[in-house]
């Protein structure tokens, strides 16, 4: 298979080359070059916020393109139209961000969608999303795949989440544990997202696909108890409802990464319908393999983790978290 990953260098859409190098696929990254290719890929060079960021790619063919953009949506509309003809699939990694707010428990694929164009230059990430579906679409009809992710964790992670916690209880010591502990969490680690995607394209798949575990997967207290088995920390766990942490201002999500306390928030995030997903062949790995992965990937970088600049650091303040508990 001839695969064009417009990206490929960082967290999923190096995922996606990586498995696709793996399976013996003729891979081609199209980038600005700010970031180390995947050896074997064949590099090209562009930028898409450019006039002329496309000129690379005025030849080739490929069977399958995927796309991980999260911009300006006329940035999807301008590559996938310059691609209908010259490639056979269109996979878009988009997010279930685009579903209008409020996002109930269970909700499938067909729910209500935030309004958004092709054409819209820098906007808000749920309507970039969904701005990128669309066009996406609009260039290859039946032959577009819209990835709809949402958490993801994993190696090369550039949001933080997952390494915040692992760093943290590396650290050792008491560590403020959002409850309840058994809170279920909804996810998926960046390489089945990259398997299933390539997967889907591969057999002629078009449409929108709620791509996360299913709800469950694991829960907030494994995930937290795997993070010190595999760092062999003295971390102490000390488990602490969510209405004390909330109290201390402490924001879900982006000061405690992973976490949002029971509510509507949390079933927006953590309690979506993956069966369409799930009977497309979608299957998740254990937490532990992902935590411990990520683990020995942060080990092997001899440095900080990557952040994205377009992203606010995550994690709670190490005198704030004291404070809290304390009492």
């Amino acid at each position: 298979m001839r695969l064009l990953v417009l990206g490929g260098t960082e967290f999923v859409g190096r995922a996606v080359s990586d498995e696709a190098l793996t399976r013996g696929w003729r891979v081609t990254v199209f980038n600005r070059g700010r970031q180390e290719s995947p050896h074997g890929a064949v590099r090209l060079r562009g930028d898409r916020t450019a006039a002329d960021g496309l000129s690379a790619l005025a030849e080739g063919e490929w069977d399958i393109v995927v796309d991980t953009w999260t911009g300006a949506p006329s940035a999807v509309r301008d590559a996938a139209r310059l691609l209908a003809e010259r490639a056979g699939h269109y996979a878009y990694v988009s997010s279930r961000s685009v579903y209008r707010h409020p996002v109930p428990a269970g909700l499938p694929e067909d729910g209500p969608l935030v309004d958004a164009s092709p054409d819209d230059g820098e906007v808000d990430y749920a309507r970039a999303k969904r701005g990128g579906e669309l066009a996406a679409t609009a260039a290859f009809g039946d032959r577009a795949l819209v990835a709809r992710a949402g958490l993801i964790l994993g190696p090369r992670e550039n949001i933080g989440r997952l390494p915040w916690w692992l760093n943290r209880i590396a650290r050792g010591g008491p560590v403020l544990a959002p409850g309840p502990q058994d809170l279920p969490l909804q996810y998926i680690d960046a390489r089945d997202l990259a398997g299933w995607v390539l997967d889907a394209a591969e057999r002629g798949l078009g449409g929108a696909f709620n791509t996360v575990s299913p709800s469950g997967q694991s829960t907030m207290g494994e995930l937290l108890e795997n993070c010190v088995r595999v760092t062999g920390s003295d971390a102490e766990l000390r488990w602490t409802g969510p209405e004390p942490i909330l109290a201390a201002g402490v924001e879900p999500w982006s000061d405690l990464p992973i976490w949002v306390p029971p509510g509507e928030l949390h079933e927006a995030l953590h309690a979506g319908d993956v069966a369409k997903a799930t009977g497309a062949g979608l299957r998740c790995r254990p937490v532990a393999e992902t935590v411990a992965d990520t683990w020995h990937w942060l080990r092997e970088l001899g440095g900080p983790p990557p952040q994205r600049p377009d992203r606010r650091p995550v994690g709670l303040d190490p005198d704030r978290e004291a404070r809290i508990l304390r009492g």
